[in-house]
């Protein structure tokens, strides 16, 4: 069972670096053009074609949400690991967000209303500098923490080993010191940061930006709870998501 669960995070490790690469182009739309991807935020057909495309994709949009913020909580996943293995938990719900990933690759139906377009003018380069930027700053935000814990990797491989994860304990690496939650930070501006905003384009990017605010309430809560007064000094020092201002 232990190697099973090994594999398992494995192969859904491997799915999850499938689905955030073609997260680039899909939502970079003709600024990666050169990428030739069959479908993106801007073109390509669903197989819901002919439904209203509003309410297709902000279902799709509320699902993931709704899954990523029901399995992020503590009671939903002591449920679960009573069905599968505490090690394969985090794969696991690595996995559910990699299918509705690919749901709504497949599902979403592109809205060609202009909001902006900037594509021929010299900010159009500059529109693609800033959104390679933040994919950047999304991978490097997983590497600043844990990434392989943050997958599921490594809580698969302590498991195979048999031996007990290190206690949690709180550190701000680099990028941890300039905002609480760079990660996010990345997500915002490339949801953002295009020559070419569509109607889809920005209800893609304002319902997921509203969902992070909320998701971060959610999660600070939990930290709070985890580390106390140790974060709470760390929220009246840095800003969450922006580098600039600070919550307190």
């Amino acid at each position: 069972m232990r190697l099973i669960a090994l594999v398992y995070s494995v192969a859904v490790y491997a799915l999850f670096l499938g689905s955030f690469v073609y997260l680039i182009p899909f939502l970079g739309g003709d600024m990666t053009a050169f990428i030739g991807a069959p479908k993106t935020i801007d073109a390509g057909t669903s197989p819901l074609d002919g439904a209203p495309p509003a309410l297709v994709n902000i279902g799709l949009l509320l699902l993931f949400g709704v899954q990523h913020s029901i399995m992020a909580r503590a009671g939903f996943k002591k449920a679960l690991t009573r069905i599968i293995p505490a090690p394969a938990e985090r794969a696991t719900y690595v996995l559910a967000s990699v299918v509705l990933l690919a749901l709504l690759y497949i599902c979403w139906i592109p809205m060609d209303g202009v909001v902006w377009t900037f594509a021929e003018s010299a900010f159009g380069g500059a529109a693609m500098a800033i959104y390679f930027l933040g994919i950047g700053l999304i991978l490097a935000s997983t590497f600043q923490i844990n990434h392989f814990e943050l997958f599921g990797l490594l809580q698969a491989w302590l498991g195979f080993k048999q031996k007990e994860a290190a206690p949690a304990h709180f550190q701000t690496p680099f990028l941890y010191r300039i905002v609480r939650h760079p990660l996010y930070l990345g997500f915002v501006i490339a949801f953002w940061a295009t020559a070419h905003m569509t109607v889809g384009h920005l209800l893609f990017a304002a319902i997921w930006t509203i969902y992070i605010f909320v998701a971060v309430g959610y999660e600070e809560r939990d930290m709070l709870a985890l580390f106390g007064d140790q974060y709470r000094d760390y929220m009246a020092k840095v800003p969450s998501i922006f580098p600039f201002g600070v919550r307190k």
